[in-house]
């Protein structure tokens, strides 16, 4: 007996290795893609979530993954460093949000020139190198925000805005949606904008900057998590709960709660959790041989969080998406 089982164990290695097939998921090859996957930070809920996703597709399709990004959403330099890093190692792909539009993208064609794939998720660069674009239709976006913000009953509506660093594309865009639905309703009397460090601490200042200047203010608008965090922190610091409508971008726990005790009003809620999954899925296609139009995003879900089906479980899906 003990000679029958280990002429059999002999004989599937044998086939195992003649054939090259191992036990691996869904037929995917043993031998490893390096991957790359360079974010704006490291430290929020949507990039944990997107994180999240992407070590879940890294599992899936048996990729050697890399996560990097700087400490604040401000140094495109440190993204460079990191692609620049990334095609020296020989990545084969790299997942990529640009911090600059335009200061990001000689680096990136630089790694594109290298041979590298590079997949971009959330927030786009200037290069025509980039084989795949996943993430939100931030212009549909901004104009889901400002729907949201249009969701009232009251008869004059002035808007302050806090957004993020004027390179970032994907700020640009959500704010050029709202703006543009903004105009085409006669209640709204004035819109106004900041543009702070996406941290929730500048959020907060540009805020309180934004109520100095215009104090007929009675809707703000965080354009991403830390603004969205600030503004809404600040706006309970100011007990302005029932006064001011507030509505944020992305969610995580402050703004959660804040929502419940009445002092936000809305949030619109990415999917990081299927960009980070999409992006190492997408990068292995590419490396397999698929191919994709660049020019056609790959469109995560975005959804409209209210008090009212905060409790649904499609809302809690998107609210809570780390997996």
């Amino acid at each position: 007996m003990k000679t029958s089982r280990r002429w059999l164990s002999l004989m599937l290695s044998l086939i195992l290795f003649l054939t090259g097939c191992g036990p691996t998921s869904h037929g995917i090859k043993a031998a490893q893609y390096k991957v790359w996957f360079v974010a704006k930070s490291t430290d929020t809920d949507f990039w944990l979530s997107a994180f999240a996703g992407a070590n879940a597709a890294k599992a899936e399709y048996n990729v050697d993954l890399t996560i990097v990004g700087p400490e604040t959403e401000e140094d495109y330099g440190k993204q460079n460093e990191y692609i620049a890093q990334a095609a020296e190692h020989n990545a084969d792909a790299i997942i990529f949000s640009a911090i600059s539009y335009t200061e990001n993208a000689a680096a990136i064609d630089a790694a594109a020139d290298a041979g590298v794939k590079i997949v971009v998720i959330d927030s786009d660069v200037d290069s025509r190198k980039v084989s795949a674009r996943i993430g939100t239709d931030n212009l549909q976006a901004g104009r889901m925000t400002a729907a949201a913000v249009l969701d009232t009953q009251e008869p004059e509506l002035y808007v302050g805005i806090v957004n993020f660093d004027l390179g970032s594309r994907n700020g640009q865009e959500r704010e050029m949606g709202l703006r543009e639905v903004l105009a085409s309703d006669g209640r709204v009397r004035g819109v106004h904008t900041v543009n702070v460090s996406a941290t929730p601490d500048a959020a907060a200042a540009g805020t309180e900057i934004l109520l100095a200047d215009y104090p007929e203010i009675n809707v703000l608008v965080g354009l991403n998590e830390p603004l969205a965090v600030g503004v809404a922190q600040a706006a309970d610091r100011l007990g302005l709960a029932g006064t001011v409508r507030v509505v944020g971008f992305d969610t995580n726990v402050q703004c959660v709660d804040l929502m419940r005790s009445g002092t936000v009003s809305a949030l619109i809620a990415q999917n990081p959790y299927a960009m980070g999954y999409l992006g190492v899925e997408t990068a292995w296609k590419l490396l397999e041989g698929q191919s994709f139009d660049p020019n056609r995003l790959i469109d995560t879900a975005t959804t409209i969080i209210t008090a009212d089906n905060m409790f649904t479980i499609e809302s809690q899906k998107a609210l809570f998406s780390f997996g």
